[in-house]
Formats: structure tokens, sequence, C-alpha cells
């Protein structure tokens, strides 16, 4: 069902030091109600979009001159290593072929309408400014209106220690510690194939250009950096989930003000 998230129209933008100098009105995509069964629909979309499809050798668990020796002896007529009774190229064999390898032709990809995608886009948007959706995350958030306007001279800050005084300053750090206290060591097998461990989201940080900021947050767990233009679903809702705690710097504002030209999701 369709919720609708609270009317806030403007908000204060805030400096460096953490200080309101001014207010900015907000598009009015922010005020679109929020569909969470369109945003995890898109999200599945856009994910699988970026997967590989996987298959197998053709002659995996058939190189081998192994035979069957034919009836009148007393055995299964399976196909025998030559010299010896062990079975091969069968599928209940050791070193055998796979019963049901995977397969390229597998459709591991969901399709979505491009209007279904831009209207995800806009939900998603209308999340991040409701509170109660990023609480509903597991965010630790400050008391200051969502979302969190940032004058544009966040964009430059190229160090790490810079850019945590900043979030000090406004109460962000904490989820970044929420992040850093919950990653953890995955279960299985995974943890020797380049995925040890799971870590939680945390800030999203929307910028107009990437002008060093990129550098001063790409250490900090959970903290992704992403410009207007290449702002998609899967940033604004990690797993499907809407209502990711994410900071706007005003070009980043403006700019996807002008992409979206004013759009508004209908109920």
């Amino acid at each position: 069902m369709s919720q609708e998230v609270a009317e806030v129209l403007e908000v204060p933008v805030y400096d460096l030091n953490g200080a309101a100098v001014e207010r900015i009105k907000l598009p009015s995509f922010f005020k679109s109600p929020v569909r969470p069964d369109l945003i995890r629909r898109v999200y599945i979309a856009l994910f699988t979009s970026r997967l590989q499809p996987k298959g197998t050798d053709p002659l995996a668990g058939l190189r081998t001159t192994a035979e069957s020796l034919g009836v009148g002896h007393g055995i299964a007529r399976v196909a025998r290593i030559k010299g010896g009774l062990r079975a091969a190229r069968v599928v209940q064999a050791v070193k055998g072929r796979r019963a049901h390898p995977p397969r390229v032709e597998k459709i591991i990809r969901e399709e979505v309408n491009r209007k279904e995608k831009r209207k995800a886009l806009l939900s998603a948007l209308a999340a991040v400014a409701s509170r109660d959706f990023v609480l509903k995350r597991g965010h630790v958030v400050p008391d200051i209106p969502l979302p969190v306007v940032v004058a544009d001279d966040l964009e430059s800050i190229s160090k790490a220690r810079d850019l945590r005084a900043f979030l000090e300053k406004l109460g962000l750090w904490k989820d970044v510690e929420r992040a850093q206290t919950n990653t953890r060591v995955r279960a299985g097998k995974g943890k020797m194939r380049g995925r040890r461990y799971k870590k939680p989201k945390s800030l999203l940080i929307v910028v107009g250009e990437a002008r060093g900021i990129e550098l001063a947050a790409r250490n900090m767990p959970g903290v992704d950096v992403v410009t207007y233009k290449e702002l998609s679903v899967l940033h604004l809702a990690p797993g499907g989930n809407p209502g990711r705690l994410t900071v706007f710097t005003k070009s980043a504002v403006k700019g996807l003000e002008e992409r979206l030209k004013g759009e508004v999701l209908q109920k």
C-alpha cells in the first residue's frame, strides 16, 4: 500500500561547522508516496542485471577413454576405466559428469519497465525524507530534519579526519560506528572466496561532483559516495529496503530536480 511521507517543504542547509546557514526548498518528488513493493521489484531488476552467467565445460567429466564391458559380466553396463572396474562418465561415478550443471541459458535477469524504474527512484527518494522509514532500516538518526542537506564545500573534503569531524558535528558519526560494530565474519565457505565479512550499510552521500570526498569516505564502514547522475535504487534502498540515511549537497538537490524535472509519483 502507498504511504505518505511527512510533508517537508524546506530543510536547513548546514555548513562544515554544523551550523544552519540557510533554508532550501525541496523538490516535489520528496513528497511522493513510498511504494516498498515497487522499490523491491526494481532493486531486484537492477541487482540481477549485474550478475554474470555461469556455465561448465561441455566435456567436463567426459574426458576419458572408458568403455562399457557390455553384457554377460554380472555388473552394470556403465563405462569403466580400462584395466580396472572403476566407473566413469556417468553421473554417480567419482570424477564423472555433473547431473545438473549450471547453464548459461538460465534466465537470471529480472526485466522491468523504464517507467517502473523511474517511479521506484522517486519513491526511494521520498523514503529518505521519512524518519519512520530511516529508523525502520536500523539507522541511528540525529535529531535534525531529513533529508540532510549540506553546502557544496563538503565535496572538496579529501581527508578522512575532516569528514569524520563534520559527521560528528551533525550527529551522523554514530551511524558509522553502528556499521563498524555490526560488521561480522560470514558463516560458511564464503570466507575463503573473497567475501569474508558482512558489512552493514551506513551513510549515503550524494554529491553534485566528486572532488575528493570519495577519497575521504572510501575506508569508512558502510559509507558510500555517489553523484546525483549515477544515483539509483541500488544506493537508496540496499537490499530492497527503502529509507537509507542520506546526505545531499545543495548542488546534488538541484541536479536531481533538473534530472527528474519535478515529477511526483502518483498513488
